[in-house]
């Protein structure tokens, strides 16, 4: 177990974040399927398990194998995905408090999202700093290197913020609930900035050094992240506002719900087609599976809980039926790649070590049929 573990990388909580997201999306649904929340509430569940296994098995990594954890945190590559810890953290609470209180009760629920919570918004806002400080300051990066994983550790903030909102009726009326309200808003604010200086980089990369290398294609959807998870932020303030901050801010949070959440979630279907011709592209050119594949569930499901604080707001029929649309897609592509981890896991070649340079090389240039697996 110790051996197996030696490779086992940040990158694994993207894993934790799908299964999550599949649960909490589904729960919103303006549709009534029966059977549909306990679906949800079973997979909420899974992701719980998923999280316990992976902070055990991380544990290990720490303890028996620091070197090769120093190493993942000096690889620019690698290091963005330390954003994914504090993310897989905060969507299993949030689904605690979703779906999780109908088997283990509100008082357990609100209980186990108070932790998680606290646990992933203080290492999101960490890996927020750290991140960007160690691309600066002891990674050597060049503009074509620019990749959407730069983007994780800067969206964790937002994952707090639209989260955290979930806790506010829990908490003591007056100063608490709107302490934690604002500083949940503040977090929107930082992460948004945030991104909104990185994704130019990312994008002028992609317009002026071509697609990206094969494997690396599906983090293109990293981006709806941000831009769905921001939508379902501004949506969950104009939700529990009322009574928690006096009445012009209160009504200023359902005005901007609509007036940001709409052009957001516009940009968001516009960079769906345009990740989703690339992904098509990659796949016709020899792309195969690899962990990257679990950026097809997270990020759209963020956009599916835009799309439901859309409709709720709006009350257009448009918006419920592109969240029902996009939660299909969510749905497929994580049945697709769970069973594909799976397979990997059971053959041991995700948890295999490095390749040799050879391979490697001609995987990132795109030259190879197999795609890479970790």
């Amino acid at each position: 177990m110790v051996t197996a573990v030696r490779h086992l990388g940040p990158n694994w909580y993207a894993a934790v974040m799908g299964t999550a997201a599949v649960a909490t999306a589904g729960a919103g649904l303006p549709v009534h399927v029966p059977g549909l929340r306990t679906v949800c509430t079973a997979v909420w569940a899974l992701s719980l398990v998923l999280l316990a296994t992976l902070l055990a098995a991380r544990a290990l990594h720490w303890i028996h194998h620091r070197d090769q954890a120093r190493a993942h945190l000096l690889d620019p590559a690698t290091a963005p995905f330390y954003g994914c810890l504090a993310m897989a953290l905060l969507a299993v609470g949030g689904g605690a408090i979703t779906v999780g209180r109908d088997w283990i009760g509100t008082g357990a629920a609100v209980a186990l999202d108070a932790v998680l919570f606290s646990a992933g918004t203080v290492i999101g806002l960490a890996a927020a700093i750290a991140v960007p400080y160690l691309m600066a300051v002891r990674h050597r990066i060049e503009p074509s290197q620019a990749t959407p994983v730069w983007l994780l550790p800067l969206v964790a903030p937002m994952v707090s913020a639209a989260l955290g909102p979930l806790l506010v009726p829990h908490l003591p009326a007056g100063q608490a609930r709107e302490t934690l309200l604002l500083a949940c808003f503040a977090m929107f604010g930082l992460s948004l900035l945030a991104t909104l200086l990185m994704l130019p980089i990312v994008f002028a990369r992609l317009i002026t050094g071509g697609p990206l290398p094969l494997v690396l294609t599906p983090t293109l959807f990293l981006v709806l992240g941000p831009l769905g998870q921001s939508t379902t932020a501004v949506g969950i303030f104009a939700d529990v506002a009322p009574g928690v901050v006096p009445d012009p801010y209160s009504e200023g949070f359902g005005i901007l719900a609509v007036l940001y959440g709409v052009p957001v979630m516009g940009f968001a279907l516009l960079w769906f087609g345009l990740a989703t011709a690339h992904v098509v592209r990659a796949r016709r050119h020899g792309m195969g599976f690899a962990m990257t594949w679990w950026a097809f569930t997270f990020p759209v499901g963020t956009c599916v809980t835009g799309a439901e604080a859309l409709g709720r707001h709006t009350g257009l029929v448009v918006y419920e039926a592109l969240a029902v649309g996009l939660y299909a897609v969510l749905v497929g592509a994580w049945i697709v790649t769970s069973v594909c981890t799976a397979r990997g896991l059971l053959s041991g070649a995700l948890l295999a070590g490095p390749r040799t340079a050879s391979v490697v090389r001609r995987q990132v240039t795109g030259r190879t049929t197999s795609g890479a697996v970790r």
